[in-house]
């Protein structure tokens, strides 16, 4: 569990670099789906899931 929440860390310190840059290439595009199916799998995945559940409940009520 130690050596995912580490890979999952440096994954998420990568990516916020890559964004920043402004340039997000096929590698970074990579790096960034690493990072989802790492997240899948760590403690933190149903607590993701619930709150993007929520955000979308929120957006399909509001009324244009």
């Amino acid at each position: 569990m130690a050596v995912s929440i580490s890979v999952v860390l440096l994954l998420v310190i990568l990516a916020v670099v890559f964004l920043r840059n402004g340039a997000l290439k096929l590698s970074h595009a990579i790096v960034c789906l690493l990072l989802g199916f790492y997240l899948a799998s760590t403690s933190m995945a149903p607590t993701i899931q619930d709150g993007l559940t929520a955000t979308a409940d929120i957006v399909s009520g509001i009324q244009p």
